[in-house]
């Protein structure tokens, strides 16, 4: 069953279906994009060009758009009916100007669009958290491929990062800890130097489940690791850096 939900963000609403829902992990990696989790965030300038690999239903555009109004987003989505949410979500939301929804596979997208390569000044991908079996999974539903690898796996989308970013360009990713390694691997062979790890754990006193990982292609190496991001605090309230950066409290939410 769908509904449309107001997710605040200056009074923006999401059309959402009855499989998989966004969550903290994609407002989380929103905001790490935009600065506000303690790190560096896009490098900031009077034009910005990104794009988000595997949007689904468009909630990470959509709070992009908001919290970095000097972007300009294309959002590609490989699930036809979620790529079709996304783009009425653009139009509810009056931002057909500044984010472009694009139906295909990632793989696909970089053969169809040669001409975008080495065109992008950052790329933000929430891909599937968990690895590919040794044969393509039979449930096609629309939350087991938004957390399962089919078609492309997280090299793939690395690889399509490193091809689609400028040359200083900068990657964004939400992801999971036990991925480490496999991550930092893949961005080195594409080029793409991990910069900024910071990790986020339900509450204190708990291990960490989030992953966010920042990148620059063709950069030095040095790493840095930031402060752990608790989702509650102590008394398992919303902790004050997750009420910031959903901006609650704002008399427009």
């Amino acid at each position: 069953m769908e509904r449309i939900d107001s997710i605040g963000f200056g009074g923006m609403k999401l059309e959402q279906g009855d499989g998989f829902r966004f969550g903290v992990d994609a407002i989380l990696l929103a905001a790490f994009t935009a600065g506000e989790t303690g790190g560096k965030g896009v490098k900031q300038k009077s034009s910005l060009n990104g794009i988000e690999l595997g949007c689904g239903n468009g909630v990470i555009s959509l709070v992009l758009s908001h919290k970095i109004p000097t972007s300009r987003i294309t959002g590609v989505e490989v699930q036809a009916e979620e790529a079709q949410r996304a783009k009425s979500n653009v139009e509810r939301n009056h931002l057909q100007d500044r984010i472009e929804i694009v139906h295909s596979d990632i793989l696909d997208f970089i053969q169809d669009r040669e001409k975008e390569r080495d065109s992008y000044d950052f790329v933000v991908t929430n891909p599937p958290y968990f690895k590919r079996g040794g044969a393509i999974p039979s449930d096609s539903s629309g939350k087991y491929i938004a957390r399962h690898e089919t078609s492309a796996d997280l090299d793939g989308f690395l690889q399509v990062s490193a091809e689609l970013l400028n040359r200083r360009g900068e990657l964004f990713m939400v992801h999971r800890p036990d991925r480490l390694v496999d991550i930092c691997t893949s961005m080195r062979k594409h080029r793409i130097e991990p910069k900024e790890l910071q990790l986020v754990a339900p509450y204190p006193g708990k291990g960490a489940n989030i992953l966010l990982v920042h990148g620059i292609r063709n950069a030095g190496a040095e790493l840095q690791m930031l402060p752990t991001i608790y989702v509650r605090n102590e008394s398992k309230e919303y902790s004050e850096m997750i009420d910031r950066i959903y901006e609650r409290g704002d008399s427009d939410n």
